[in-house]
């Protein structure tokens, strides 16, 4: 099979990622530019990726919010990409254009290529600035009359009348590990030092760890009384360590153990690394083009 490079861009509320991937999935060269948080500025930096590269294939984009026929509504963390058209803005390239919410990207990707490689019944949770969401049902893609399925972010896990806390802003990879750097008088948002910190145990930072673990063990155990799925591929930079896996399992187990009834009814789902980790968006992206290009859907 002829392989040709498409250019692959993962809009993200800290940063965008950018690659050349061909059509059998492999990255050829990537990058990544620190987001500005302004339209104008935006669409520039996004003017200036795509100049860099001739003789593509096709542009494949994946950006959080609502995307419907290639629009981006109100675009979570980055609402200025509310109403954006790449598919109109980028026409005269004359290549095929496609946009996906981010977090269906990375269900995409993992199901294509990855830990979730061919199931029918999984789920890809990407933890970040928020949460990104993306559930594939009885082999779809599961999308909602609004295109809106999968927005795990905006879960309630309170039930406090006026607390409107969501589960996005309450269990942000990003806030975790600023809150575990802080602990210990440092400001910083480096997740390798806040996970030596984990690592070694101090009681402070495991409290902090351990209530992010179990915010994200809730939030796949409330979409498992709805969908009943196989598999949950944990993804994002934080991915890469062991030990976030583990402590969402053991999570788990201690939030089912606690209730007889809760475990009793409901089969505990395997709960792994996502194979792609910080770059399943990027893949994610591709699969949706390439699906789109051949008139398929997943």
């Amino acid at each position: 099979m002829k392989t040709e490079n498409y250019l692959c861009i993962d809009i993200g509320g800290t940063n965008i990622k950018y690659a050349i991937l061909n059509n059998a999935g492999n990255i050829i060269q990537n990058d990544k530019i620190k987001s500005i948080h302004n339209k104008k500025g935006f669409l520039n930096q996004i003017d200036k990726i795509i100049d860099q590269f001739k003789g593509l294939k096709g542009i494949a984009f994946c950006a959080p919010g609502k995307v419907q026929d290639n629009t981006i509504y109100f675009g979570g963390s980055l609402p200025f990409l509310d109403g954006i058209n790449f598919n109109n803005r980028y026409n005269e390239l004359k290549v095929p254009i496609a946009v996906i919410n981010d977090g269906k990207a990375s269900v995409l990707a993992e199901n294509w290529l990855g830990s979730l490689k061919d199931l029918d019944n999984c789920a890809a949770i990407t933890l970040g600035t928020g949460l990104g969401g993306g559930i594939i049902v009885n082999g779809r893609l599961l999308s909602g009359v609004h295109a809106q399925a999968g927005e795990v972010s905006f879960m309630k896990l309170t039930d406090q009348k006026y607390d409107d806390k969501i589960a996005g802003l309450q269990y942000s990879a990003v806030q975790m590990i600023k809150a575990i750097n802080k602990n210990t008088n440092n400001d910083s948002e480096d997740g390798l030092r806040a996970f030596e910190l984990i690592n070694k145990n101090d009681s402070d930072t495991v409290k902090i760890f351990n209530q992010f673990c179990y915010g994200i063990a809730t939030v796949i155990l409330n979409i498992q009384t709805v969908v009943d799925l196989e598999r949950y591929a944990i993804g994002g930079g934080i991915s890469a360590q062991p030990i976030l896996i583990e402590g969402i399992n053991k999570a788990y187990q201690q939030l089912i153990d606690n209730n007889p009834i809760i475990s009793n009814m409901l089969t505990k789902p395997e709960i792994v690394s996502a194979k792609f980790k910080n770059n399943a968006n990027l893949f994610g992206a591709l699969y949706n083009l390439l699906l789109t290009e051949n008139h398929e859907t997943l």
